[in-house]
C-alpha cells in the first residue's frame, strides 16, 4: 500500500494558479498509476487527474481537461497537480491516490488528510 501526504493547497484569486505535491512512501510507488481526487463542501469526492505507473499516459476530467497537469516523479516518490487558470468551482480538498485505471477509481481506501485550495471569483 502507498501512503500520502499531500500538500501545496490555498487560497487564489480566480484566474490564477497553484500546483499540489502528493509526497508517497512505499517501495512499490512505481508499480501504481496514482491521480488526483477533490472533493468539495457537500458532494463526494471526484476523480479529477491520472498519471500512468512511468508517466507515459494522462487522463483528466473534462472539467479539468486543458488547465490542469499532473506529473510524477518516480525517483523521489511524489506526484503533482499545477493547476491553471482556477475556477471558484475549482474550490475543494484535493486527496492523492494510486488509481485504476479504466474506470478512475482510488485503488486504496485509506486518504491522507488532503490540501484545501479555496478559489476566491
Amino acid at each position: 500500500q502507498v501512503q500520502v501526504v499531500e500538500s501545496g493547497g490555498g487560497l487564489v484569486q480566480a484566474g490564477g494558479s497553484l500546483r499540489l505535491s502528493c509526497a508517497a512512501s512505499g517501495r512499490t510507488f512505481g508499480d501504481y498509476a496514482m491521480g488526483w481526487f477533490r472533493q468539495a463542501p457537500g458532494k463526494e469526492r471526484d476523480f479529477v487527474a491520472v498519471i500512468g505507473s512511468h508517466g507515459g499516459y494522462t487522463y483528466y476530467a473534462d472539467s479539468v481537461k486543458g488547465r490542469f497537469t499532473i506529473s510524477r516523479d518516480n525517483a523521489n516518490n511524489l506526484v503533482y497537480l499545477q493547476m491553471n487558470s482556477l475556477k471558484p468551482e475549482d474550490t475543494a480538498v484535493y486527496y492523492c491516490n494510486a488509481v485504476i485505471l479504466g474506470n478512475y477509481i482510488p485503488r486504496f481506501n485509506s486518504w491522507g488528510q488532503g490540501t484545501q485550495v479555496t478559489v476566491s471569483s
